[in-house]
């Protein structure tokens, strides 16, 4: 179940709908609350393992799609859930959270030198009103020709085993990399936050709108 914050208050003319981040992840909370729209989080049990075949672009879209769904299932008032899921591509190959100090070894061992994709999609979903979009941000990584005392002296520094492929860029792990292309700053720590804001706004919880109601 959800832990609670605190709920959106009412508005003169307006109903709001319940805003809920189905995740338990630090990085996607404080990117959310960068909106400044109140909010509840929700932990999703979903089994994040790919399925066989499956292209990472696609297991990102399908995870997304199952966080929202499992955490919006809880509810039975009107809410607007957030499911979100990021999966590095390595040349079709799928990269999760490594978990451990040998996965995360292996993982960037296996992208020093390449590009790599990283796809987060987003899913939102606002049951009352039959809503459900999910999008994808993808964002180009290029990384450096890694030795491998640099990859073992960040990995002891930074220990970035919840982080899909190991490369926590608002941290230490902007030194691994030699080019980022996106055009959503926030997509590559877990959360694209223009993309979110569009969804949110089309499923009738506008960021701006709700704060217009508030004093400010």
């Amino acid at each position: 179940m959800p832990n609670a914050t605190r709920a959106l208050p009412p508005c003169t003319d307006t109903t709001w709908p319940r805003l809920i981040l189905g995740s338990t992840s630090t990085y996607r909370r404080e990117l959310l609350s960068r909106l400044r729209l109140p909010f509840d989080t929700g932990s999703p049990d979903v089994d994040e393992r790919a399925l066989p075949g499956e292209t990472p672009l696609a297991m990102a879209v399908r995870l997304a799609e199952m966080k929202a769904r499992a955490v919006a299932e809880q509810m039975a008032d009107d809410v607007v859930v957030i499911g979100s899921d990021q999966v590095a591509d390595l040349a079709g190959t799928p990269l999760g959270k490594p978990g451990d100090h040998a996965r995360a070894t292996a993982q960037l061992r296996a992208m020093r030198g390449q590009v790599v994709q990283f796809h987060t999609a987003v899913c939102v979903i606002r049951p009352h009103t039959h809503f459900c979009q999910t999008r994808v941000n993808t964002v180009a990584v290029r990384f450096k020709a890694l030795s491998d005392t640099e990859i073992e002296t960040y990995l002891k520094l930074e220990q970035p085993y919840d982080c899909a492929g190991s490369a926590k860029c608002e941290g230490l792990g902007i030194s691994l990399l030699s080019s980022i292309e996106s055009d959503d700053p926030t997509s590559l720590i877990g959360l694209p936050l223009i993309l979110t804001s569009q969804l949110l706004s089309e499923a009738g919880l506008n960021p701006l709108a709700w704060l217009a109601t508030q004093e400010i």
